[in-house]
């Protein structure tokens, strides 16, 4: 790790110097940044090119140190190190991969793997929900990923569909990786930036971390299975409210609405979306679930695992491909499955719904859940034919005699 300085441009009142951040910077005397990617609360995230080794790479900016006392800078920094140290300590095939840590005029950078790819929940904007056969799949290649970072000793935290990214082109078409460690935590460290502040999505919380209790590897395994069941079911398992505060608090219950369209996978989804952190599987046995529903019991896990995902026809799913396109994305998209823009592998998309107030004691009962859905059945209406209608054998004759006679009668009146 370097600290290399540019040339920047004063902060009014600062007494510090802010560098100029644009296309055709150079950062830290080695990557060149070409266009921003996207970003959210707590940092931007460029494509660059690695001027040493040749190679594109995603560049990460913490969120600026300029405006802070050295304290708050300091913790800035340390935050950004101890980001780059434990996603360093991943070494996984459906992992973003992280290739340095570099600060640049005492501002914190974090190196990342590109990948040009379409998030989750990009292809939910797309397609409503997905067939259960590639969800499984996804299920798997994730639950790889979680797997080595759980022996590693951390915890994910904000696992949802603007994570999981799925190659959109080139030689790693169809590969699925899960991004964004950049407010993951080893197990072992205690320090906290702001304990009244819970980081994540809402949406994809585990109960217990809704009702306040610090995140661990069973709610990674929760917020998959939640991540999962939005793919399939087209919604998160509490619903949508604009309201972050509501939602946190039907997380809280625990009541799930239970899924109609996961198939094979509805059992497994259910044990990983167990109220209680205790009764749900371990990320490793949810990946052998997943694989064996891939594959059978005695099928090849790497047919799945370091695998592309493959529809039913074999293919690459068409919502993968970097010619489907992308409808215009609202709020209510981001909210629902924190939208992740293409090729952003480490993007962090920190909106009010991500961050939100720790519940304080008076508010960590749980709330009542909703109720479960209930089943729609159109009311039954009687259909009733219309009655047929047969003539008398002889009506024909009838006719003659009746017209016969009351032409006589038009006669005699004529007559008279």
């Amino acid at each position: 790790m370097t600290d290399h300085q540019q040339p920047s441009g004063a902060v009014a009142g600062s007494g510090r110097t802010r560098p100029v951040i644009g296309p055709d910077y150079l950062l830290a005397g080695r990557y060149r940044l070409d266009s921003k990617l996207g970003g959210g609360g707590m940092g931007a995230v460029w494509l660059a090119s690695d001027t040493l080794l040749s190679r594109k790479v995603a560049v990460k900016q913490a969120t600026s140190t300029v405006d802070l006392t050295p304290e708050a800078a300091r913790e800035i920094r340390d935050r950004a190190m101890r980001e780059g140290r434990m996603a360093a300590q991943l070494n996984n095939p459906h992992a973003i991969a992280m290739h340095d840590v570099a600060l640049d005029s005492g501002e914190p950078w974090l190196i990342m793997e590109y990948l040009p790819a379409r998030s989750l929940a990009m292809a939910l904007n797309i397609a409503e929900s997905l067939p259960p056969d590639e969800v499984i799949q996804i299920g798997a290649q994730i639950a790889d990923a979680l797997t080595a970072a759980h022996a590693a000793g951390i915890v994910h935290r904000d696992i949802k569909p603007g994570n999981i990214l799925v190659a959109d082109r080139g030689s790693a078409l169809g590969m699925v990786k899960i991004s964004d460690f950049g407010i993951s935590r080893a197990k072992t460290d205690t320090h906290e930036e702001n304990s009244a502040v819970i980081t994540g999505t809402p949406a994809y919380f585990a109960p217990e971390v809704a009702r306040g209790a610090d995140p661990t590897e069973a709610s990674d395994v929760f917020s998959l299975g939640a991540t999962l069941y939005t793919a399939t079911e087209g919604q998160p398992p509490f619903g949508i409210d604009a309201d972050s505060i509501a939602l946190l608090h039907r997380v809280a219950g625990g009541r799930i609405i239970p899924p109609r369209k996961s198939g094979p996978m509805t059992a497994t989804l259910l044990h990983m979306l167990e109220p209680d952190p205790a009764r749900r599987p371990t990320m490793a046995e949810v990946r052998t679930r997943f694989v064996t529903l891939a594959v059978g019991k005695n099928g090849n896990a790497g047919s799945v695992i370091n695998h592309p995902l493959r529809a039913a026809d074999g293919q690459v799913p068409f919502w993968a491909l970097r010619g489907s396109r992308v409808p215009g994305t609202s709020r209510r998209d981001e909210r629902i499955h924190g939208r992740t823009m293409t090729g952003l592998p480490a993007a962090d998309t920190a909106t009010p719904l991500d961050r939100v107030p720790r519940p304080t004691a008076a508010s960590t009962t749980p709330a009542p859940g909703p109720a479960p859905r209930p089943t729609y059945s159109p009311p039954a209406f009687e259909t009733k034919e219309p009655k047929s209608f047969t003539a008398p054998a002889g009506l024909p004759l009838y006719l003659a005699i009746g017209g016969a006679v009351l032409l006589l009668l038009i006669v005699l009146l004529l007559v008279l």
